[in-house]
């Protein structure tokens, strides 16, 4: 058998792996080692799955990781996401579908402060959710509003995705950090012009607030915004760290961590139930990651000796146009962002794709955006939609996984209209690195 051929038959194993629920970075790693074995022998394969794991792990700028995850958990536990909701609901309920604009809004802030996409739906989750749909909002857009917008936290920094893109494609990780502002502004936005449409156009999915009911809740609104300084604070204090050169990426984890502890301490929001319950989320949530990064590590040394990336590079190149390498990049990244994690997805596809795009003299920050721009879609996709799970751990037997799937189909209309847009005007990402250099 060539190396080639044990390439796909290995694609086809993991493929089969997954649709039998084997954790991806079980199987990841188990076709790593037969594909290996096949090819080489058993003790180059043993050797592989020895030292990769400690490799991977002890690479000095993944510290950021946990550090990114600790400032997430610490900004919700001590309060700052909902801080976050309530300001947005008491400022934007007006508008033709309020409290799911709020929402939206809410997300992108919170984004800024927990470099996850699946941490950020999961916590406005629990407090967006339950408030629309009291107010009498369609099931679909109350819940696919939140599974949409969460995925906001892999594009605005600190986004733990642009940190590993970075390190595994070795592209400048401030550059992709502030490459993602404007896309994730710009989603954002795009969300908010369907979300004002679809209610004004159908009111029925989102009752109005009784104009005695606004009135009321005028008052409160500077009082609810000036509680949302710590966000601010933590925002200026990375990007402009960043941007200063005063932290490298790393150094901004925990630095980033190290503000939010202080601020939860001064408010007097950091109980010790509260500091024990930030370190297990965030200690969890690395080593999901952790583990299967390793996997997809291992599954990228099996590829590279297999030759298949190189075959497959010279296949797509073969297409000429840039553009249709942009499209043959898109069908990938939306097929198997189906099926697979986000984080295995990016690991698996970076050591084939990321060679194409460097030869065509494409910039490698800008395919960092449309690659993390591409997982977020996949976090919405049945069957294995990431976020729409977690909304649908948040909210219980209330809504229907149907019913979730269906109303983050709008959500994915505008995700190809931003992909549209940061094709046609790849000045959208590089605006910012280019003139902050």
């Amino acid at each position: 058998m060539s190396g080639v051929e044990a390439g796909f038959w290995s694609l086809g194993g993991l493929f089969l792996l997954i649709a039998l629920r084997v954790p991806i970075g079980v199987a990841l790693g188990g076709i790593a080692l037969v594909g290996i074995t096949v090819l080489r022998n058993e003790a180059v394969a043993l050797a592989v799955l020895k030292r990769t794991p400690f490799e991977f792990a002890a690479h000095y700028t993944l510290s950021a990781i946990p550090m990114f995850l600790l400032m997430g958990a610490v900004a919700h536990h001590s309060g700052i996401s909902a801080a976050l909701f309530k300001a947005a609901r008491l400022w934007l309920s007006g508008l033709p579908g309020g409290l799911a604009v709020s929402t939206n809004m809410a997300c992108a802030g919170f984004a800024a402060a927990s470099g996850s996409s699946i941490a950020t739906a999961a916590a406005m989750g629990k407090l967006a959710v339950p408030e629309m749909l009291r107010a009498g909002y369609d099931k679909g857009l109350a819940t696919g509003v939140v599974a949409s917008a969460g995925t906001l936290g892999s594009m605005i920094p600190p986004s733990i995705m642009f940190v590993l893109f970075g390190i595994f494609a070795e592209v400048s990780i401030v550059d992709l950090l502030i490459a993602g502002i404007l896309p994730g502004l710009l989603t954002a936005g795009v969300y908010t012009v369907m979300i004002m449409l679809r209610c004004q156009l159908n009111p029925s999915l989102a009752p109005k607030l009784d104009p005695a009911e606004l009135a009321r809740l005028k008052p409160e609104r500077w009082r609810a915004l000036g509680q949302v300084w710590p966000l601010i604070v933590l925002m200026l204090g990375i990007i402009g760290g960043l941007y200063s050169g005063v932290v490298t990426p790393t150094e901004a984890g925990a630095a980033g961590a190290a503000l939010a502890y202080l601020i939860a301490i001064l408010q007097g929001r950091m109980t010790w139930a509260r500091f024990r319950e930030s370190l297990l989320d965030a200690m969890s949530s690395t080593a999901r990651i952790f583990f299967i990064a390793a996997g997809a590590v291992m599954f990228t040394k099996f590829l590279a000796i297999s030759g298949m990336p190189t075959y497959l590079g010279n296949n797509l190149a073969d297409l000429g146009s840039p553009i249709l390498l942009i499209i043959a990049t898109s069908v990938i990244f939306v097929v198997l962002g189906m099926f697979l994690d986000p984080l295995g997805l990016m690991l698996l596809t970076l050591p084939v794709l990321l060679p194409m795009f460097e030869g065509q003299g494409m910039s490698l920050v800008w395919f960092g955006v449309l690659t993390v721009k591409f997982l977020e879609i996949g976090l919405l996709t049945p069957p294995v939609g990431f976020n729409v799970y977690v909304i649908k751990g948040a909210v219980g037997d209330t809504v229907s996984l149907e019913a979730i799937f269906k109303g983050v189909t709008w959500f994915l209309v505008c995700e190809a209209i931003v992909v549209v847009l940061l094709v046609a005007f790849p000045e959208i990402a590089l605006f910012l690195p280019e003139t902050m250099k």
